[in-house]
């Protein structure tokens, strides 16, 4: 008889902040066609003519300053959810990784050993884009069988789970002169291709600044993380510090919901990173809001999720 379970899925991570590890995972991952989609004949010599040789070592630094004595923030802090998902559901979980260690099939393996033939996949990617989630469900066998939860983008318990951190960071930090929403950017001929990961980004948005009763003037919504010179989803958030410091925003509180767990992305990037240019442009300060992580509301989310899931 067979048992129910849980795949949780996130994108993955370098196994080190090192030249050599970093390397091994952008080779996976930048070689995915859902993620970099242009024909192999243009895009493999400038993966490993120019990206693989030089990017890595560029990296090494930002690894550096978020990697804990646990290891990688995303890899930690998806174990630990994942080990709370598991005890509220009081069923098998197992946690899988598109990229790097452990493996997606790792990930099944350890669940079939349990007893579990027809999971339920969980890709930690709030909002769908054929860049994340198919690239998870990519990777299923053909006969997988389960069945998997495209995206959560507008769902009570996500939606309420990030006011309930915002409001939290007020709280305990004051609340800023202004919001900003920052989701990761993906190259605008995609949308243009029909991937509806904008459309769901600029939801989530909406309904987050309405859970908090934000008129249109206290919020923004931005993309960061855009590499190369194509045009990518816009606005850009690098590019929107300079002008809320124009605007004489001078706290400015930023928050990630695209992203499930705290990464590179955010805590490097914006929590360090933009944090500085911001206070460069307006002599101010960027607020960080971590992201949903392992907080109790998170995790309660993704089990209804699931449970309705299960329940069909």
């Amino acid at each position: 008889m067979s048992v129910a379970g849980v795949l949780l899925v996130n994108l993955g991570t370098p196994e080190a902040p090192t030249a050599p590890a970093i390397r091994r995972f952008l080779r996976q991952f930048l070689s995915d066609r859902r993620v970099v989609q242009l024909p192999r004949l243009i895009w493999l010599p400038i993966l490993y003519g120019f990206i693989l040789p030089l990017r890595p070592n560029r990296l090494v630094h930002a690894y550096k300053k978020i990697w804990s004595a646990e290891g990688s923030p995303l890899l930690v802090i998806s174990r630990k959810q994942s080990t709370a998902l598991r005890a509220q559901l009081k069923m098998p979980v197992a946690l899988g990784m598109c990229y790097g260690k452990p493996s997606i099939a790792d990930a099944l393996r350890e669940l079939r050993e349990q007893g579990v033939e027809k999971p339920v996949l969980l890709p930690l990617y709030p909002q769908f884009s054929h860049t994340t989630t198919s690239a998870a469900t990519d990777q299923l066998p053909g006969d997988f069988g389960g069945r998997v939860i495209r995206d959560y983008h507008a769902d009570a318990g996500y939606i309420a789970a990030l006011a309930e951190s915002v409001c939290e960071h007020w709280q305990s930090c004051g609340r800023g002169d202004h919001l900003l929403m920052s989701f990761h950017g993906i190259p605008q001929r995609y949308v243009d291709g029909g991937d509806p990961y904008e459309t769901q980004c600029r939801e989530t948005a909406r309904l987050l600044a309405q859970a908090l009763s934000l008129k249109e003037s206290e919020w923004s919504l931005g993309f960061q993380s855009r590499l190369g010179r194509a045009p990518w989803l816009k606005p850009y958030t690098d590019l929107l510090l300079p002008q809320l410091a124009q605007r004489g925003v001078k706290k400015l509180d930023v928050i990630c919901p695209g992203f499930s767990a705290d990464c590179l992305e955010t805590l490097e990037e914006v929590s360090l990173r933009y944090a500085q240019d911001f206070c460069a442009a307006a002599g101010g300060e960027l607020r960080y809001i971590a992201a949903l992580n392992q907080r109790p509301a998170h995790v309660a989310m993704m089990a209804a999720l699931i449970t309705r899931t299960l329940a069909g």
